[in-house]
């Protein structure tokens, strides 16, 4: 493959797709991206932008006509439209069927069910009556399709809680006791080569139920690593995928692993190998899907990752409060993704923190996040 004359095209713009380019670039790949939001995070950045959603079908099948090579962003794309660009061979990764899967949790938990791939106990619902008839309490309700960054999932804790409960196609999901979450990220090639990072830990913000905190290694035994690694390259084995998936686990009591959901794209969780492993998720994602041989996953340094999200009082033009004192640290990496509104826990950038101590790397990172706030 001539990769200078390779036209590679994304369905979204936001920080991943900015992310992606930054790291294309090294290889003078044209990225094209299509996206709503003509002032989206990778607008200024890539070859040619074209403002069109990506869940129309004659919008997504007339942009990637255009392209040698499709990939993706965010899993809610009309899939359709991928299924024919497919047909007429235009190279889509990951595959239509597997985003198509991997976009209706309930069919995604079919697949764990289906592979005895372990997750936790579930019922499918096509309606608020059946949550009704299902539920047992305590219980996550998860909607089926179009959640992300913990919105379209909620826990309901007595019957009084059905007042607010999804009327839409949902899973209920037992609740499970876990005592941390982590994530594998995994890239297979065509040629069916395979490469996994180390497991990574997670934290999360209890108010908007998404990731603030994450570092790498996670703090686990080397038997939960070999389980987390084993589960994710089996995963992308079975889907015979090409591209990039985020496996998330819920760690139990004794050390065993249930698989919470995936990702087939870059992820939040992968965001700390830009400085953390040799090649970042970013390279690999883009390595993966030109069918090129995939970079070492080794880690270089410990590191943590902190979102920047904004200031849940705060809508309007951004303020980074502190940046200038935090990069001042040594160790300390800033990443803003150029959006120009802050909103309510939006993930506005990200910082990476590094240090050869893994333990002093996460005290570090916990004061910078205290010394940066966004608001407007």
């Amino acid at each position: 493959m001539n990769f200078i004359k390779t036209k590679l095209g994304i369905l979204g713009g936001g920080q991943l797709g900015r992310m992606f380019i930054q790291s294309a670039m090294s290889y003078g790949t044209p990225i094209h991206i299509l996206d709503p939001n003509p002032n989206c995070p990778a607008a200024n950045l890539c070859d040619s932008f074209t403002q069109g959603s990506f869940n129309d079908y004659d919008t997504v099948f007339d942009f990637g006509s255009g392209m040698d090579v499709l990939t993706i962003e965010i899993e809610n794309v009309n899939t359709e439209a991928l299924f024919q660009l497919e047909r007429e061979g235009v190279k889509v990764f990951p595959q239509p069927h597997i985003i198509k899967l991997i976009k209706d949790k309930g069919v995604q938990k079919q697949f764990y069910k289906d592979n005895n791939i372990p997750t936790a106990d579930f019922e499918l619902c096509d309606s608020l009556e059946e949550v009704e008839q299902k539920a047992t309490f305590p219980i996550v309700q998860k909607m089926r399709k179009g959640g992300y960054d913990g919105k379209g999932v909620q826990i309901l804790k007595s019957p009084e809680d059905l007042e607010d409960a999804f009327d839409v196609p949902s899973l209920l999901e037992e609740k499970i006791d876990f005592v941390k979450e982590v994530s594998v990220i995994v890239a297979r090639n065509e040629k069916g080569e395979i490469r996994s990072y180390p497991t990574c830990e997670q934290e999360f913000n209890p108010e908007a139920n998404l990731v603030e905190f994450l570092f790498s290694p996670a703090k686990i035994s080397q038997e939960t690593e070999k389980q987390a690694q084993g589960i994710a390259k089996t995963i992308i084995e079975k889907l015979k995928m090409v591209g990039l998936l985020a496996v998330e686990f819920f760690v139990l009591e004794d050390g065993s692993l249930i698989v919470n959901e995936m990702a087939p794209r870059t992820h939040n969780s992968g965001h700390h190998t830009m400085e953390c492993n040799y090649t970042s998720q970013f390279e690999q994602h883009y390595r993966s899907v030109m069918n090129f041989p995939l970079g070492s996953t080794e880690i270089i340094q410990p590191g943590v990752m902190i979102n920047l999200l904004g200031d849940k009082n705060h809508t309007g033009t951004p303020v980074y409060e502190g940046i200038n004192e935090v990069i001042k640290q040594q160790g300390v990496y800033v990443h803003l993704y150029g959006k120009t509104e802050t909103k309510p826990f939006r993930k506005m950038g990200h910082i990476t923190v590094v240090n050869p101590d893994l333990d002093k790397a996460i005290a570090n990172a916990r004061e910078v996040a205290k010394s940066v706030k966004v608001v407007a």
